[in-house]
Order: structure tokens, then C-alpha cells, then sequence
């Protein structure tokens, strides 16, 4: 039986053929989009703790969750100026606290209804950054499309997908950083100039239309001119450093203004297109101003308007001086060499009239785009090096992506040659992508920019392949079976060349797997127990010494002092640290950390991490609070600036190093403030085994440094620093060999040191833990390249991976002994008390002292023997206690004899904080000349040495293991590289 709708109408069959070929890229490029996120999401549940506390993958990931958060309490205004961190001057927060965080703000506002929980917020950033990375693919696909046709474009969004590099990083899960949007907002802008240029073009807008005031004529192009300036405009908004974009524009603009001319078109339709665009972009931009006197490139302030403008104004000056060439009947040749003597003639002006504007465009250029080699300290920025190897960085990146890129644009220049059409676009695609290609030579973050030069030069690529083969891709049935056999050898080897690098079995490592690497910094993971005390246990900033001026410091407040720099209320203060950190100080532990990622601060932070002296690190902290410059000046000079006003109980409170400071990051450290790292080295005699070997270890001038003394010494020696805190989870830090590499310092965490091996250490203080630190401590005694652990290590120690100390008055115990019948001149006063941290390990301070002619002595002292102040007083609630009293011991020649005097005090925690002197008496004390030694040194250690129960005296542990089964008990660590 038939009817009417059984049959196929031949005329339906094929509109449904046509509609197939005009639409078919979009459930493709959906697809695409969907695979997208999904690579990205696949280890969602690592960043979803039991306890709700964020965890993220990057450190600028935590500053972005507080700036959302911050923008969620003051919905719809983002964060202006941040008082929580640069301490003692805040900072603004320049490329944080943008349209980036806005716009995951919004999303999370209309799906908590207005009001989001914390946990509504937290799954929506984690979400947003592969979301937006999948929207990446839209405008990366219609800009190649717009090179390549369809099948290019969707050639562009396959290559954006599978690139398994730093794009795919970025944008993964837990990736909280605005990388990505920097990324989206970029193609949006160029995809927006890409059209612009080509209306402009069509319906050549030139100035007698513009004096005609012929709208109907010039309505398209200033339109589509229009959106590209907002489109540039939302760049710069979400990212103030994209003004080197606007640098990008004007190279392009500049070129081909020149080539119209010479090819005898009007510049006026291109120019039209830049004075539009970049007018509107300079507009929006004076609106986003948030610091009005500042021309850095990080910050919303002049520069990005002016930049702007300039441009703007140079599309209007060139088209002008064509036009008066053409009137003066010159030369075209001879137009684009009077544009470069002006071009240099304005750089010569620049530099003589406006220095410091010269010095930030010219130093912007060379850190950020040209691979001319960058400052020492950029060096020390792991996103900031270039890469060692360019064409191995970019085929790890791409595959052969990135080379048939290069071949992309070799064709899009040879178009014409070729007798086809070219396109002003075509040009900005090709300044475009060369200088992707250099910033990423330049810095090894770009390569996530360089992706989209990549992916979208690749449909010209194709495109022109096709084309070259005759090939008829959006055919029918009829062209396919046209198909010669030549032409799909084209076909196959093409897409093999494209992506057999990129998918396995070829690919050294796929998007897909790559992700899986995605977790938690390992960074935040080890601070966060630190930092959580110091949220818990110390005063809240403007309460230390029982200011109680809490109130006045909102962690969700608004400040906008107008010289940029706050004024801290009293009972405010700073934790000194590397800048590293800075971040997770303040969102981990709402405290104010002096330096910070944005790299405020990071001299002074290496000036006083490398000072040679507890004297200096207190004049550099003494000045860091005065507001004074504290780099690069002698301790003579400090002393002048800083004078006799102590700022003790104001400025730096807290210091906290972790065993990479200590270790690793150490050489970083020294590039701040000098002198080289190489000045910390040593060249030492180690025995290993049967042979003695060369090795670099640390030397005296690092021993010295307030690094060394406070995290390896446990401030041992020294007069206003105590321990008060030491997270549970141990490293092993000091001289190793990581591969081929022999480091003077490196830190090897117990919990990398399992993962690596698949041993089951304990990473606490315990027993075992204690038993490898004897074992440390005898090899370092005997100059013993230590073993056991299947890594080579000499001069090592187990230590806390962060350790918090605070800076104290000390308190002063005051003394004094028979000056008649002793040598006082050579006499010394030692001062000891045995602490235990809250890991349980046990220490002792140590302390000694001059006795004066009269027989009196003095020695400050920064730890108490109990523990009566706490948060609710403004003071620390410290996790080291004090095992019992200080012992007093003076010593002093008499004769052929040693004389000792003994005696014990309590030293009350008021005394600490407050700089008070403790009396004690001392008694002398009748000894065996052979037990002087072990009388004085009481329950003295040396350093980080533990002297508890879990070791015995002939160095196996307590536990009931020995040295034999502690090793017996690990493997060889697989060689990892240095961090």
C-alpha cells in the first residue's frame, strides 16, 4: 500500500543534501566542544574535598578564588585595591579582579539565584575554565573558516582540541587562572578585526565619504570597526596586559597601510577600519581606568588608552601622508621608508622626552615578546623562561601542527603570485602569528597564545593543499567518485600529518592523558596545614598587642587609598616569606603577607632571606616598616635610615620558610638582591663508600643566611626569632643527586620520595622519621655521602616542610657570677631549654654570651617557659612549648681550672613579648673535670638533631628498627628533576 508521504520528493532529498553541507560544522564543532570539556573535567573529583575547603591546581588559582569571592560579597564591583597582601603598603591588584572573575561571579549568581552558596561558587569556577576553553573553539573555527572554508575550519578546532600543551593545562579543572579567558577574549579580537578589515574592503569607506557624512555607505563598516574596538576593548578588560594586542594591531596596520599604497589601493578603507576600532578601544578604555597616574602595562591605568589612541592616530596620519604623497607626485617606493625614519624619529623622541614610557614599552617588549633575552630575575619565573629548545617545545606542543603552520603562512603570503585574491586579513593572521611565535620563544607561557595561531593558520594550510590538488571537498556523490587515486594519498597524508602526532600511537603524551594528570598544587596542599594555624592561632591583623582594631581591616572591604599606599592601623602586621607564597598566606591564611605572586616586594624579601645576620635581618624588617628602601644598602646604611626607633610589636611579625626556600628555590632567591647564587657554594670533600668525591654543598656565607639559621638551626643562636609552629609533613633538605645533577641544595618531600618508589614512609614525625634523621645527622658528623634511601644526599637534614616563626622582643636574663676569683674576660654565660613542636619532635635552644669584667651577663632569649598569652590577648598561641626551665651555665677559666656556676629560671611569655629581664642566681657547682662537657651542654641538640626518645644511643630506633631495616625498608628514588 502507498501513499503520498511514503514517496521521496527528488527536490526535498536535495535541499535536505544542501542544508546538510551549510550546517553540518555545527553539531561538529558541538561535538568537538563537548570532547572538549570533557578531557578537562576527568579528575574533577581531586579538587572536591570531604571538609569543603578549596583545592586548586595553580597558585594564582587561590588569589583568583579570593578575588571571586571578594566580587561575590560586592556584587557587581570587582576588588580595586587589595590591603591583604604587600604589606605594610597593599597593592592593586592590576590582572586580578577583572571581566574574568565578573563574569564567573554572574554565572554563579544566576544559578544560586541571586544569592550563591560557597559551594555554588566553588563548582562554578572550577567548571567556567573548561567551559570557556571549549568556547575557545568558536571564533578559532569561523576565523579559520574564513582562511580555509568549512572543512579548514573545523581542521582549526581538531587541532585545538587535541593540542595536549599548555593551553590544555591552563584550562583544565582546578586551573582558576585567567590564562584561558586571555585566550577566548584574544580570538574574539582578532576574529572581530579579521571582519572588520574585510567590509572595509568591500565597501571601501574612505574620507570624502566620512566629510559627505554618506552613512548609508559607511553604516557596515563602522559598524563591524565598532565591535572590534568593544572586542578589544573586553580583552584589555579581562586582562590590562593585552595592550599587546593594540602593539600587534599597529605593527599590522603599519604594514599594510604601506602595502595598499604600493599596490596602488586606497589606505584610506584599511585606515578607516584601525582609526574606528582602536578610537572606540582608547574610549572604553578611559572608563576602566583604576589607577589614573600609572602607565604599567599590569594595571587598568593611562597606558592602554594612550596606546590606543596612538594607534588610532597614526591609521589617520598615514592615510593622510598618502594622500599628500600622491599630490606631491612622489615616488610610492619611498612612502614606507619616510614611515620608518618617522617611526624612528618618534622612538629617538620617546626615549629623550618621556624615559620612563620609552623604558616600560621597550621592557615589556623584550620580556614579553622578543627572545633577546629577558632580566635574571625573569629567569627565575618558572611560566616566565623560555624554552630551551624552541622546535622541541613547539612539536611537544603541536606535533607538526606547528610546522604546517609555518607552511600556512609561506602560502598565504605567495597568494597573489599565485594570481588569487589577497586580503587584508591575510596579513593581520600573518603579523599576528609571528609574533605569537616569538612570545612563546620568549616565554614558555605563550605557547597556550601560540595555539590559536596554530590551529587557525592550519585552514589556510589545508585549504591551499586542497586547492593545489584540485580537490572538491564540499562536492557531491559525483565529485567523490571523481576522485583520483593521487588525490587521497594527498588526503591521508595530510591528516596524518596533521594529527598522527597528536593521537597514539605516535603521540608521546594525548590531551586526553595529559589531563589526567590534573591535582591539587602540591605547593597549597603542603601550606595549608600552616596556614590554617596561623589563621587559628595568631591575632587577627590590627589585634596584634591587643589593638583591637580588627574591625578596621575587612577582608571583604573596599580600599582606595589614593597614593597607593594604605595606612595601616595599629595592631596590623606582615608575614615575611618568598613571593611564592604569598597568595596562600592570604587566602589560605587571611594574614597579610608582605611579598606576593604579582613579585611586590620579592627584593626585600631577598635581602632579608639572605641576610648574613640576625643584626641586619632585623634592620632590613625594621626598615621595610619605616617605608624605607631597604635593597642594596650596607648594615651601615640601614642603621642610618631606620635610626634608634625599633618598630618591635608593628611591621613583620611572622616569617614562615618551607623546604624549597630552603633548598630549590634558594638560587631564585639570591637573583633577587645578589650576590650570585654561586657566592652560597662550596666545593667539598665527601666520602662515599670506599672513595672520597668533590661535591657543591652550602658554605658558610648560606649557613649564615636567616634562611639557613631559622629553618635548618631552628633559630638556634639567635635573639628574636622563635619557632611556633612546624607542619606535620617532613622533607629531606640539603646537598643531592637528582639525575645527572648535582645539587647543592634540593629538598626531597618523604611523600614524593613514596610516590616515586612506592615505599610507605611515614611523612610525620614518628619514630622512623627520627631514626633517618640520626642517620642524617652521623653521616654529616663523618662527612658521609649518605645512601640508605637509594638517593644520594650529603649535608642533609629532615625537616618540617614550612615552618612558622615569630619575631619576639626576647626577654633578657640577667646574671652574675664572682668576678674576684674567675678570668671574667673569658668567661661565657650559656642559657639552654628543651622545647617540643606540636609533631612531637623535641629540640633545645641554645643561647650563649660574653660575662662583663664586673661578672655580670646578659642574653636575650625569644622562647617562654609556659604559655599564658594567646589570641584573645593579641599575642600568638604558639604549638612549641617548653619541657621544663632554662638552665644557666657560666663558665669561666680560674686559674688551671674551669669554674661553673649553675642555675635555673622560668621566663614568663609576657617577658618575651615585651623585651623584660628575668633575674636568675647562680650557684657554683662542684664537678668531675671529665663530666664539664656533658654538664654544660644539658639537653643541648645542634640544630634540627633530635635528642628524644626515638632514637637510642647507639643510633637504631625506638620502635625496635635499626639502621639496616630503615633501609632495608625503601628503595632507589627514580631521578626527578630539580624544583
Amino acid at each position: 500500500m502507498s501513499t503520498d508521504t511514503e514517496h521521496v520528493d527528488e527536490g526535498a532529498e536535495t535541499s535536505t543534501l544542501e542544508a546538510w553541507r551549510d550546517w553540518y560544522h555545527i553539531p561538529v564543532v558541538g561535538v568537538v566542544m563537548l570532547f572538549m570539556v570533557w578531557v578537562r573535567t576527568q579528575m574533577y573529583d581531586r579538587f572536591v574535598t570531604d571538609g569543603g575547603q578549596p583545592a586548586l591546581s595553580g597558585i594564582d588559582s587561590w588569589y583568583h578564588w579570593r578575588t571571586i569571592n571578594w566580587t561575590a560579597e560586592n556584587y557587581p564591583h570587582t576588588m580595586p585595591y587589595e590591603v591583604w597582601t604587600g604589606f605594610p603598603s597593599g597593592n592593586y591588584v592590576g590582572q586580578f579582579g577583572t571581566l574574568f572573575d565578573q563574569l564567573i561571579v554572574t554565572v554563579a549568581m544566576i544559578v544560586g539565584l541571586g544569592d550563591p552558596s560557597p559551594e555554588t561558587l566553588y563548582t562554578v569556577s572550577l567548571l567556567a575554565i573548561p567551559v570557556m576553553a571549549a568556547l575557545v573553539a568558536i571564533p578559532v573555527f569561523y576565523a579559520g573558516r574564513r582562511l580555509g572554508g568549512t572543512i579548514g575550519g573545523i581542521v582549526s578546532v581538531l587541532v585545538l582540541a587535541l593540542a595536549p600543551g599548555t593551553f590544555l593545562r591552563r584550562s583544565l579543572v582546578g586551573q582558576l587562572d585567567h590564562h584561558v579567558g586571555e585566550v577566548l577574549f584574544m580570538a574574539i579580537a582578532v576574529l572581530a578585526m579579521m571582519v572588520a578589515l574585510r567590509v572595509a574592503e568591500r565597501d571601501k569607506p574612505i574620507y570624502e565619504l566620512v566629510v559627505d557624512r554618506d552613512w548609508d555607505t559607511l553604516r557596515s563598516p563602522l559598524v563591524y570597526s565598532t565591535l572590534a574596538g568593544i572586542a578589544m576593548t573586553l580583552y584589555i578588560w579581562v586582562w590590562p596586559s593585552a595592550i599587546l594586542l593594540i602593539g600587534i594591531f599597529g605593527v599590522f596596520f603599519t604594514v599594510q597601510l604601506c602595502v595598499d599604497y604600493l599596490r596602488g589601493v586606497s589606505p584610506d578603507h584599511v585606515a578607516f577600519v584601525g582609526t574606528v576600532s582602536l578610537g572606540v578601544t582608547g574610549l572604553l578604555s578611559i572608563l576602566l581606568i583604576e589607577r589614573p597616574g600609572s602607565t604599567g602595562s599590569t594595571s587598568l591605568g593611562l597606558l592602554q588608552p594612550l596606546a590606543a589612541f596612538l594607534v588610532a592616530a597614526g591609521c589617520v596620519f598615514m592615510a593622510w601622508l598618502a594622500r599628500e604623497w600622491n599630490n606631491r607626485d612622489l615616488e610610492r617606493q619611498y612612502y614606507p621608508v619616510a614611515i620608518a625614519g618617522l617611526l624612528g624619529a618618534i622612538g629617538v623622541g620617546a626615549w629623550l622626552v618621556l624615559p620612563g614610557l620609552f623604558d616600560t614599552i621597550v621592557g615589556n617588549a623584550v620580556r614579553r615578546v622578543l627572545p633577546i633575552g629577558g632580566t635574571a630575575t625573569d629567569l627565575t619565573i618558572g611560566e616566565a623562561k623560555p624554552p630551551d629548545q624552541f622546535l622541541s617545545h613547539v612539536f611537544d606542543e603541536f606535533g607538526a601542527a606547528f610546522y604546517t603552520m609555518v607552511a600556512g603562512l609561506v602560502l598565504l603570503v605567495v597568494r597573489p603570485l599565485l594570481g588569487r585574491e589577497y586580503r587584508a586579513e591575510y596579513t593581520l593572521v600573518i603579523v599576528w602569528s609571528l609574533f605569537l611565535t616569538s612570545m612563546a620563544a620568549t616565554q614558555l607561557r605563550f605557547a597556550y597564545y601560540l595555539v590559536l595561531a596554530v590551529a587557525v593558520v592550519n585552514a589556510a594550510f589545508v585549504a591551499d593543499v586542497v586547492r593545489l590538488f584540485d580537490l572538491d571537498i564540499r562536492g557531491g556523490i559525483e565529485s567523490l567518485r571523481s576522485i583520483e587515486t593521487y588525490q587521497v594519498v594527498v588526503v591521508i597524508l595530510v591528516v596524518l600529518l596533521l594529527f598522527a602526532p597528536l593521537l597514539p600511537p605516535l603521540a608521546s603524551g594525548t590531551a586526553w592523558g595529559n589531563a589526567e594528570g590534573a591535582r591539587p598544587h602540591p605547593d597549597a596542599m603542603a601550606w595549608e596545614e600552616s596556614n590554617e594555624w596561623l589563621a587559628e592561632n595568631t591575632p587577627a591583623p590590627g589585634n596584634y598587642g591587643g589593638a583591637n582594631n580588627a574591625d578596621t581591616l575587612d577582608y571583604y572591604g573596599s580600599y582606595t587609598p589614593e597614593d597607593g599606599d594604605y595606612e595601616y592601623p595599629d595592631g596590623a602586621y606582615g608575614v615575611m616569606s618568598w613571593w611564592d607564597y604569598g597568595h596562600l598566606i592570604t587566602t589560605q591564611g587571611e594574614r597579610i603577607p608582605h611579598s606576593n605572586p604579582f613579585q611586590q616586594n620579592a627584593r626585600s624579601s631577598s635581602e632579608f632571606l639572605t641576610a648574613q645576620s640576625e643584626a641586619e635581618a632585623e634592620l632590613i624588617l625594621d626598615g621595610i616598616a619605616a617605608g624605607e628602601p631597604v635593597v642594596n644598602r650596607s648594615t651601615e646604611e640601614l642603621e642610618g635610615a631606620v635610626g634608634n626607633d625599633s618598630q618591635e610589636g608593628e611591621g613583620i611579625r611572622y616569617v614562615m620558610i618551607d623546604d624549597q626556600m630552603a633548598g630549590g628555590k634558594f638560587s631564585a632567591i639570591t637573583a633577587w638582591s645578589g650576590p650570585d647564587y654561586s657566592a652560597y657554594v662550596q666545593s667539598e670533600q665527601f666520602q662515599a663508600g670506599n672513595s672520597s668525591i668533590q661535591l657543591p654543598s652550602g658554605n658558610e656565607v648560606y649557613e649564615n643566611t636567616t634562611t639557613a639559621s631559622l629553618y635548618r638551626q631552628d633559630a638556634a643562636g639567635m635573639e628574636h626569632y622563635r619557632l611556633v609552629h612546624e607542619s606535620d609533613d617532613y622533607a629531606i633538605v640539603g646537598g643531592m643527586q637528582v639525575g645527572n645533577q648535582r645539587l647543592p641544595h634540593y629538598s626531597l618531600p618523604i611523600s614524593r620520595y613514596n610516590r616515586a618508589t612506592g615505599q610507605n614512609l611515614d611523612t610525620g614525625w614518628s619514630n622512623q622519621t627520627a631514626a633517618i634523621q640520626q642517620q642524617l645527622a652521623q653521616a654529616r658528623s663523618s662527612d658521609q655521602v649518605y645512601q640508605q634511601l637509594g638517593v644520594p644526599m650529603w649535608d642533609a637534614h629532615v625537616e618540617s616542610r614550612v615552618k612558622t616563626y615569630e619575631r619576639v622582643a626576647g626577654a633578657t636574663i640577667t646574671g652574675s657570677v664572682d668576678a674576684e676569683s674567675i678570668d671574667a674576660d673569658n668567661a661565657t654565660a650559656v642559657v639552654s631549654v628543651p622545647l617540643e613542636t606540636g609533631t612531637g619532635r623535641t629540640f633545645a635552644y641554645r643561647q650563649t654570651a660574653d660575662v662583663d669584667a664586673d661578672g655580670s651577663f646578659e642574653v636575650t632569649v625569644p622562647y617562654a617557659t609556659n604559655d599564658e598569652l594567646g589570641v584573645e590577648d593579641g599575642y600568638t598561641d604558639s604549638s612549641v612549648e617548653a619541657l621544663g626551665n632554662y638552665t644557666v651555665r657560666a663558665i669561666a677559666p680560674s686559674g688551671n681550672e674551669t669554674v661553673q656556676y649553675g642555675g635555673e629560671t622560668t621566663v614568663p611569655e609576657p617577658a618575651v613579648v615585651d623585651g623584660e629581664s628575668v633575674d636568675v642566681t647562680l650557684e657554683e657547682i662542684e664537678t668531675d673535670t671529665g663530666n664539664e662537657s656533658n654538664e654544660t651542654a644539658g639537653n643541648e641538640t645542634t640544630g634540627n638533631e633530635t635528642d628524644d626518645g626515638g632514637s637510642t644511643d647507639d643510633g637504631t630506633a625506638g620502635d625496635g628498627s635499626t639502621d639496616n631495616e630503615t633501609a632495608a625498608a625503601v628503595a632507589p628514588i627514580a631521578a626527578e628533576p630539580a624544583s
